[in-house]
């Protein structure tokens, strides 16, 4: 298992040193922001209020225009599959790994990523096709295939992108390393509070039970539970790390100094900590925001994708929104506890996740151990369901409706091998496979910038008229 893991690792640290997908991603969202006249800020009012004004109404008819969903229930399935435990346990490592800095290249592939994913909803909602079952289905695989002139290209890019989407559902970020976060943060929370060493099965198969029941419904009640569960457990989680961080409200100006400064000058080995290069840094701050906020992947033009909009770019700004509270709000609240706690120096939790956060509140918040595993376990069945849905339109795709109910079995029987999985291996796979997802996706959004840019000026004639 151990030599697995280092090679696992090897591919891993070569898909993500910065000169490889770090400098596509951000390259790839700087295009778009330039092609949109920097749509993240220009739009980002437009985003709050449409993202208000969905979670007030929760009207299944709110909104005008043909969809599946409404678009607050497309803003809910992709943040449940955004906002789940790479935000506790994927923050955790980064830090590990990268040192404060790591924090920085989170920021900005958020900062980049919000184009990103304007760009992936539009096109998602643009080249959104009707399936043999009457339904409709979204995606890169869609706009892949429909937008590139080159059809074999597309017909290849397309098929790559479904197969490590269907991967990355089944084995990533999408899967194992929720379940696993999940057992690791409620095993953590048994031992302090109570004193109990529980097995990690034990929380496994409660998870593993909870998304069966849910994914039975399919894509209805996934947006169905999405919608109600997301602001209940990000409102939960925003208010516990926010008390931290009052309590700690002093620390909270160094701490952002150390996040800057050590973003292209590492911190050195302290502690536990073994130190991290420059390209440790970046690799490690890049892959964990992607892993978080998903911009640039391609999963969440699916939900986003079948959105009840009159115009793509209605549900672009929406995807907007979405990677602002995922990284920079949820994010960068996990960051700044761990790193005020100084937890992540110590050498007992050199090998954690999300038990390090869980660690960290529980310095200054009583209790704050139960409150994370609740936190990590609304966040990863949240993120579960959603990514069983990816996961299910992408073997839809290459195999067709047949296989969903099979593939649907296999993805239940992962989440539980996932919880026991040891927690290097689980995220270096994770990451591993969010690379080979996006790269098909980035080049096709290459290849369609063109529409992109045509689509937002054609919602800004719309809006001035």
């Amino acid at each position: 298992m151990n030599l697995l893991t280092e090679q696992i690792q090897t591919v891993d640290n070569f898909i993500w040193q910065p000169f490889v997908m770090p400098l596509v991603l951000v390259v790839v969202g700087g295009l778009i922001t330039l092609a949109t006249g920097f749509v993240q800020i220009r739009r980002f009012p437009t985003a709050v209020r449409l993202a208000l004004q969905g979670a007030m109404t929760r009207d299944t008819d709110a909104n005008d225009g043909t969809g599946t969903i409404t678009q607050f229930q497309a803003l809910s399935t992709a943040l449940a599959s955004t906002v789940g435990n790479g935000n506790i346990g994927g923050v955790a490592t980064a830090i590990l790994i990268g040192g404060p800095g790591a924090i920085f290249w989170m920021w900005v592939t958020a900062a980049v990523g919000m184009a990103t994913k304007y760009a992936e909803a539009v096109l998602g909602v643009h080249y959104r096709v009707t399936r043999e079952t009457g339904e409709l289905a979204s995606g890169p695989m869609y706009y892949i295939t429909q937008g590139i002139p080159n059809k074999l290209l597309g017909r290849i890019l397309s098929y790559l992108f479904a197969f490590f989407g269907a991967c990355a559902a089944l084995f990533g970020t999408g899967n194992m390393a929720q379940s696993n976060t999940i057992a690791r943060t409620f095993a953590e929370a048994a031992r302090t509070v109570i004193g109990v060493d529980v097995p990690l099965w034990f929380p496994g198969i409660l998870i593993t039970t909870a998304v069966g029941l849910v994914l039975v419904g399919g894509i209805r009640r996934i947006a169905s539970v999405a919608e109600r569960l997301v602001p209940a457990m990000i409102i939960l989680y925003v208010f516990t790390a926010g008390l931290y961080i009052l309590l700690n409200l002093t620390e909270v100006p160094s701490v952002f100094s150390l996040i800057v400064s050590n973003a292209l000058n590492p911190a050195a080995a302290v502690g536990g900590f073994a130190g991290a290069s420059v390209a440790g840094v970046i690799a490690a701050g890049v892959s964990r925001g992607v892993l978080s906020n998903e911009a640039g992947m391609g999963s969440a033009p699916i939900a986003h994708g079948i959105a009840k909009v009159t115009h793509p770019s209605e549900q672009g700004v929406i995807g907007i929104f979405e990677v602002f509270v995922d990284t920079i709000v949820v994010c960068s609240m996990t960051a700044f506890v761990i790193l005020t706690s100084g937890l992540w120096t110590d050498a007992a939790y050199q090998g954690a996740s999300g038990d390090l956060t869980a660690a960290a509140l529980s310095t200054s918040v009583p209790l704050a151990a139960i409150v994370v595993a609740l936190c990590s376990f609304l966040f990863g069945f949240s993120t579960l369901i959603g990514w069983s849905y990816y996961g299910e339109k992408c073997v839809e795709f290459m195999f067709g409706s047949r296989v969903i109910r099979p593939y649907r079995i296999l993805f239940t029987a992962m989440i539980l091998i996932g919880s026991m999985v040891s927690v290097p291996l689980v995220w270096a796979i994770g990451t591993l496979l969010n690379g080979f997802m996006a790269f098909p996706n980035l080049i096709a959004i290459v290849f369609l910038i063109g529409t992109v840019r045509k689509l937002n000026a054609s919602y800004t004639d719309n809006r001035s008229k």
